[in-house]
């Protein structure tokens, strides 16, 4: 049994009216033992139909002013509500959508708390539970099996409890389901800000990985393992080093078809180095400029004799060759004579066993560039700056990436912090990360996935903006492209999404339509909000209103997982659990001292 605070007098279309009693006018009431939450606004009151309870939501009231007969000296007023029906309980159960209206004279009831809670408890084990209604106050239990089958948006004004809200969703998941999940799922968090290094989340080194990458200081910090078929990729290192499309692009083409035919032979690189010495000083086409690019590589492999030996070397203007000025040596190219030369013994010398694969690819591309110019495939000036971004690009590479064969075994939870990162790094390495995880698993995963990938980005505006004016074109475009074919594509082959970011209206809208779920804390700007109201069909216009009102920790869950938008409080976490992204408390720094 309810309590019955009034009756239908009107409907129009969606629009219905009701009669309120004036007892039901409390914020709370009890029953039979049982507590009500009065008639106010977004509260949720019951309609009585037939065998079914037709329940609305509450979206304004008013009063109608009546006078007794017959002196009508006294005035009544009559409260009236406005209601809109969001679904409706039959046989118990409850069913979101407008399939039943009610008729004049329905009978209205309070709605008992169980029966809100069954509204929205869509969890099928009523487990996953990270909040309370923010106006009833009902712990609220979450469809985790929906949720992390999707990609998810945390979206909210600096401020607003987004960090804490993604750090509490994956929190209970991981408290609730770790067993479950370990060898199963794979979770990687890309941390700009350095905000998950610490308890939060996972507070177990046997499940969690921490790598603090780090470009401001020359020490051997964390790196994170990239496969080199990853790294030695004509469209990733295109990207990286600005090579133009009509010629530094094939060039580099040839630097890595060079590499994919001979990666397996150790020895094919020095080979490699020692002909091309002998084709520079025995070739009768020879450049001057190459022996620039031979010093250089004999700087990278270390071969201090080497560089004393070239550094006899000039060249002959006239004569358009090398000579030895000291001994009056030409090198007029006579391979025996070269053999016959202190060079080529030192040559014959060099050792690359302790070369990585930064240096070989500097190596290989100056290679390649000799080797073009002696037979006049390329002009030096139009290639020699693509030399220059490369080298300077791999020098802060090498400093955060460690280039493997294989992938190391993972740990079901991987958080990557820029935190002490530059720019450059912050543009790149999330995309070089992001292609790997989806490229592995998309190759791993079979018809039916049997695993899933989870690829958390917190500040995700940091990556996806349209709006970025400091890189260019090519590389926004392949940027977007990559993050809009994982999220249009990634969901088939198992990997999903989680995108937090303060600025919504500046991803990509094709990202952002794609998301699944959304957890919409206050929003204040004019473009996000504009963004709510034409990308997100499922947010009602009474949801959209509240936005910009939001109190700290609340905020508005719709989605595909959630049949009715629903408005909660997320829980605050413990103080070790939360994510670093707490406000300065003022009162404590400038208090006075005792």
């Amino acid at each position: 049994m309810s309590i019955e605070i009034g009756e239908v007098i009107a409907v129009q279309g969606l629009k219905i009216t009701l009669k309120i009693f004036e007892t039901s006018s409390k914020d709370t009431l009890f029953y039979n033992g049982k507590r009500f939450k009065g008639v106010s606004i977004h509260e949720y009151i019951s309609i009585q139909r037939g065998f079914r309870d037709i329940i609305c939501t509450v979206e304004g009231e008013y009063l109608d002013e009546r006078k007794f007969e017959p002196d009508g000296d006294k005035i009544n007023y009559i409260r009236k509500v406005e209601a809109k029906p969001i679904g409706y309980f039959e046989n118990g159960s409850f069913f979101p959508g407008i399939k039943f209206l009610p008729m004049i004279k329905d009978k209205t009831f309070l709605l008992e708390e169980n029966k809100i809670s069954e509204i929205f408890s869509i969890g099928n084990d009523n487990q996953f539970q990270i909040g309370k209604t923010l106006k009833a106050d009902i712990p609220i239990s979450l469809p985790w099996e929906k949720l992390f089958n999707s990609h998810i948006g945390i979206f909210g004004n600096t401020g607003s409890g987004k960090s804490n809200t993604l750090a509490k969703i994956y929190t209970v998941l991981f408290d609730k389901k770790l067993e479950n999940i370990s060898g199963k799922s794979k979770f990687t968090i890309i941390d700009f800000n350095g905000e998950y290094t610490k308890n939060q989340l996972i507070n177990d080194e046997n499940d969690k990985t921490v790598i603090k990458l780090d470009t401001k200081s020359n020490s051997n910090g964390d790196k994170f393992p990239l496969a080199g078929k990853q790294f030695w990729d004509i469209e990733t290192l295109s990207i990286l080093f600005q090579a133009t499309t009509n010629t530094q692009r094939p060039f580099l083409n040839r630097v890595i078809n060079g590499w994919s035919k001979y990666a397996e032979n150790q020895d094919s690189l020095l080979k490699y180095i020692t002909s091309t010495f002998e084709k520079v000083f025995t070739s009768t086409g020879q450049k001057a400029e190459a022996l620039d690019l031979l010093k250089r590589i004999a700087s990278i492999v270390k071969a201090d004799e080497l560089v004393e030996e070239l550094k006899k070397i000039e060249w002959h203007v006239s004569g358009q060759k090398f000579y030895i000025k000291e001994s009056n040596f030409y090198f007029n190219g006579n391979v025996d004579e070269y053999k016959n030369n202190n060079l080529s013994t030192v040559v014959n010398e060099l050792s690359v066993n302790d070369l990585n694969n930064f240096d070989e690819l500097i190596i290989r591309i100056n290679i390649q560039l000799t080797r073009d110019l002696i037979q006049g495939y390329v002009q030096y000036d139009h290639i020699q700056p693509l030399l220059k971004r490369a080298e300077a690009s791999i020098s802060t590479l090498e400093k955060v990436i460690e280039i493997v064969v294989n992938n190391p075994p993972e740990k079901t939870l991987t958080v990557i912090s820029l935190r002490n990162c530059n720019q450059d790094i912050k543009k790149v390495l999330p995309l070089l990360i992001a292609k790997q995880l989806y490229k592995e698993h998309k190759k791993d995963t079979t018809h039916r996935p049997d695993k899933t990938r989870h690829l958390i980005i917190d500040e995700a505006h940091n990556i996806l903006s349209q709006q970025s004016s400091s890189e260019r074109e090519s590389w926004k475009d392949y940027r977007l492209e990559l993050f809009e074919e994982i999220i249009k594509e990634g969901r088939k082959f198992g990997m999903f999404l989680t995108l937090s970011s303060q600025r919504p209206a500046d991803i990509s809208p094709t990202i952002i339509s794609q998301v699944h779920n959304f957890f919409i804390h206050r929003l204040v700007n004019e473009r996000d909000l504009y963004l709510l109201e034409n990308t997100l069909s499922t947010v009602d216009s009474k949801s959209r209103s509240l936005t910009p009102n939001l109190p700290k920790g609340s905020c508005i869950l719709t989605g595909t997982a959630f049949e009715l938008p629903i408005l909660i409080q997320i829980d605050q976490l413990p103080s070790e659990q939360r994510p670093d992204s707490e406000d300065v408390d003022l009162t404590d720094l400038w208090g006075e001292q005792n």
